[in-house]
């Protein structure tokens, strides 16, 4: 069958980004108030569209560091944000402006400051997940929750999931701690990802001993309070056995 261009119109493909981070002890995500149409005034997810002479990755990797400073991780330094690509989404339907195939990318760090708005965004902000995630109702500052714009609540809503499966098999949950971390900071993470609460000892038994996954940094920090509890780092180890299975609720 001879190539018809006229049955092939032309689409724009962007990156949409689920930065992840858990503040407070409560897993958020970046949001952005969007400053243009279409939806205008509600609130997004960070992305924008994939330029001319950039793969997915680079314009992944660009957008994180225009929405938050953050260099994607560099094996070879060891440092920067943890940044994988999510899934793809391409419902005809799913940007009133023209078709519009986003690649979705999942963005992992720990504790950011506050956000800057940039490009077509008029406010930017961490927002617990739960709230972002709501249909209607009023999120903690007392202010109305309106659905995401686009079909960033399935975006959204897929990244988290990926995040708290993957925290179970892998080390990725020492992506959103610092360098270098307690058992008790590393416990809080997980709780704040899956949404539930762990036993302490438990916790303190299966980390310590799933080959691995964490090692000695060589000190002790009061900065939870109460007695010196002694730092970690992060191991070489990149999938976990045993795994960390989520508590069933």
């Amino acid at each position: 069958m001879p190539y018809d261009p006229s049955a092939f119109p032309p689409f724009a493909v962007t990156v949409d980004l689920v930065v992840l981070t858990v503040r407070r002890h409560a897993l958020c995500a970046l949001a952005v108030r969007r400053g243009e149409s279409p939806f205008q005034g509600r609130w997004a997810l960070p992305g924008g569209f994939v330029r001319a002479d950039e793969d997915l990755s680079q314009a992944a990797a660009r957008e994180l560091a225009e929405e938050t400073g953050l260099r994607a991780h560099d094996p070879a330094q060891d440092n920067g944000a943890h940044l994988e690509q999510l899934a793809t989404y391409g419902d005809p339907k799913r940007d009133p402006r023209m078709r519009v195939v986003s690649v979705a990318h999942l963005a992992l760090a720990p504790d950011l400051p506050a956000p800057r708005a940039g490009g077509d965004a008029s406010n930017a902000r961490w927002a617990p997940v739960e709230e972002l995630l709501q249909q209607n109702g009023y999120g903690r500052d007392g202010e109305p929750v309106a659905p995401l714009a686009f079909d960033h609540a399935q975006i959204l809503s897929d990244g988290v999931e990926r995040a708290r499966s993957k925290i179970e098999y892998s080390s990725l949950a020492t992506a959103f701690c610092p360098t270098e971390f307690t058992v008790g900071e590393l416990r809080r993470v997980y709780e704040a990802v899956w949404g539930v609460a762990l036993d302490p000892r438990n916790f303190h038994r299966k980390v310590t001993g799933t080959p691995g996954f964490l090692v000695p940094a060589g000190g002790t920090t009061t900065r939870q309070g109460g007695r010196p509890a002694q730092l970690f780092r992060a191991g070489g180890a990149t999938l976990l056995n045993p795994p960390m299975l989520r508590p069933e609720v």
